[in-house]
């Protein structure tokens, strides 16, 4: 089943925390009441395995650090930031940060030193965690630069300025922690800055507060023996809320990934009961899954095809005895291996950031991995709206979350039937942007609503449809409206291509960058009798055409013919954080990639 029931008396446990309006107390009582339980799981440099922190494991480090802090005289007010991936001393940094009533500060571990440099200035950081001892270095160098900056410490060094000697200072002179109210700022989150410098999002802890609570109330499955597999980044407010904050308060556990090449171990190791994800990761699951049947072909891929066919028609009611007899026979050989694969025990994903491609979410839903599709924002956060079970309709980004409004403005676009502007108002929208007053007003309402620059449509049940978004959209020469992130996530599906970007504004088609998936442009060699070094294979007209053919035909059945890109450009080089086209959230930094390409962009127009 997919629902564990609460009895009674777990209901009344949970339901103390509801009554929590900052993020400390959440802490502190969550820990009081789940001790002993599994919390934070953190894999072993030396033995490979998952060590496991409780939460009381998590909250005596916590009140340690926070005294440590204390002792260097960080108080109310101050700035707090970390640069470092998910790991346990970053809730610990977090907590005892808003125990001094400071405000907290995360930033990607795979940011820029410029980027960081730039918030910690903005932010006027005064005491900087940092990850490694590389880090420390970089920061150390420009420390004299930055006025604000008193304090550098270090989690993975030793000696004066590392955690643990902090951590040891602060067990010797403990400092009792302070409750902020919950209009207090808890954190800036920075977003990332996909065209200008990033902005940081004041949010306070009734944002945080509110939303979690939000979110966790249309999920009874979470309950104390729930575990997660943490592959979402903390320092963005959707991992950060969704998950650290929202496992607080049904006492669960989570065990943070390695890294992305090593996620098909770690779920294996942690055996997630939930996750919360991005589509990406379930889109490249869902290839490998059908690159293998196809690879391996037989009686396999036969028996493969049959139950995909067989769940198919009892999704849609056209099931007889003959098709259940099949999908019986299929889910026990064919779908269970897979949610062996997943660690055998998911039953359910939350997806946002990009909206669930149907045909691979209604996949998984038929493996019994059913997968919800949410919409947010780093400025609300984040959540706006949610799908859940018992109220999910596939397609749309579910219906607002307790105390949210959304309504749509059509006063900035033409053509209404592809929707208007989502605008939003409640408990979840943030304060303004640091220091930018400007754009503050711009996206913050006199009457209180947040004008979120995405476009959709509400349908006559309340579910959110979202349609493209508002500043990305672009008009070809014709007059028509193209929303090029909707095609680039289409395109990405497809096994051959690793990334993507479309292009078009004011031009008479429009054309798109591809990033090739090198590891099948091999077997694409193989399938075209291709004698072709890989390092050459991308300079092949016809691995280039094949290529192309297929991104035109997997569009066609979904978009207008003056939609589909009429030409391409082959990359060899992919879009990364390192080289400046994709923010550490993995999202396109559209206007880096045309700068990159634009010669090449305008040869393709001028070739016509």
């Amino acid at each position: 089943m997919f629902f564990r029931y609460i009895c009674g008396k777990q209901k009344n446990m949970y339901n103390q925390l509801d009554h929590t309006t900052n993020l400390l107390d959440l802490f502190e009582q969550s820990t009081d009441l789940f001790k002993n339980n599994k919390f934070l799981g953190y894999k072993s440099k030396t033995t490979g395995e998952f060590e496991w922190s409780t939460y009381g494991d998590i909250r005596k480090r916590t009140d340690n650090f926070r005294g440590g802090m204390a002792g260097i005289s960080i108080k109310a007010g101050d700035t707090v930031g970390i640069i470092a991936n998910n790991r346990p001393e970053w809730p610990i940094a977090a907590f005892a940060t808003y125990g001094l009533k400071a405000r907290f500060v995360p930033m990607y571990r795979s940011e820029i030193l410029k980027v960081w440099r730039y918030i910690i200035e903005d932010s006027e950081i005064k005491f900087l965690l940092v990850a490694t001892k590389e880090i420390f270095e970089q920061i150390k160098s420009i420390q004299s630069e930055i006025p604000t900056l008193k304090h550098i410490y270090c989690i993975e060094c030793e000696g004066e300025f590392s955690m643990a000697a902090l951590e040891q200072a602060g067990a010797e002179k403990p400092v009792a922690s302070q409750a902020p109210a919950p209009s207090d700022i808890a954190a800036l989150i920075y977003t990332s800055g996909t065209t200008n410098d990033p902005k940081g999002v004041l949010l306070t802890h009734s944002n945080f507060r509110s939303n979690a609570l939000g979110g966790y109330h249309l999920y009874p499955v979470l309950t104390d023996k729930s575990v997660s597999l943490s592959i979402l980044p903390w320092a963005h407010s959707y991992g950060q809320t969704a998950e650290l904050y929202n496992w607080f308060q049904f006492g669960g556990a989570i065990g943070i990934m390695e890294s992305a090449e090593t996620l098909a171990d770690d779920l294996l190791k942690v055996q997630p009961t939930f996750l919360l994800s991005v589509p990406r990761v379930f889109n490249k699951i869902y290839d490998g899954i059908f690159a293998k049947m196809k690879e391996t072909g037989g009686v396999k891929e036969k028996l493969f095809n049959m139950t995909v066919s067989a769940a198919k028609k009892r999704r849609e009611n056209k099931s007889d005895f003959m098709n259940n007899l099949k999908f019986k026979l299929g889910d026990k050989l064919v779908f269970s291996k897979i949610r062996e694969k997943l660690g055998g025990k998911l039953e359910g994903s939350l997806t946002a950031s990009a909206l669930m491609n149907p045909e691979v979410a209604a996949f998984f839903g038929d493996v019994g991995l059913p997968i919800y599709d949410c919409y947010g924002l780093s400025e609300t956060s984040p959540a706006v709206t949610m799908n859940a079970p018992g109220a999910n309709r596939p397609g749309s980004v579910g219906k607002p979350i307790e105390r949210v409004e959304i309504k749509i403005d059509f006063s900035k676009v033409d053509d209404k039937e592809k929707g208007g502007e989502i605008l939003v108002k409640g408990p979840n929208l943030m304060v303004g942007y640091n220091k930018k007053p400007e754009a503050t007003n711009e996206i913050l309402t006199v009457d209180g609503w947040l004008r979120t620059g995405d476009r959709g449509r509400i349908d006559n049940d309340g579910y959110l449809w979202i349609t493209g978004r508002i500043k990305e959209q672009y008009k070809l020469e014709n007059g028509k409206y193209v929303y090029p992130a909707a095609l680039e996530e289409d395109i990405r599906l497809l096994p051959y291509v690793e990334n993507a970007m479309v292009y078009g504004e004011s031009k008479a088609f429009n054309v798109c960058v591809v990033v090739p998936d090198c590891a099948v442009l091999k077997k694409t060699a193989e399938t075209l009798k291709l004698q072709t070094s890989v390092g050459k294979l991308i300079h092949s007209p016809i691995v280039q055409d094949f290529i192309s053919n297929e991104i035109q035909k997997s569009l066609k059945s979904n978009y207008g013919s003056y939609e589909i890109p009429k030409k391409f450009i082959f990359a060899e080089e992919g879009f990364s954080i390192e080289n400046g086209m994709l923010t550490p959230t993995l999202k396109l930094k559209r206007r880096k990639v045309i700068e990159k390409y634009q010669e090449q962009i305008d040869k393709l127009y001028k070739n016509t």
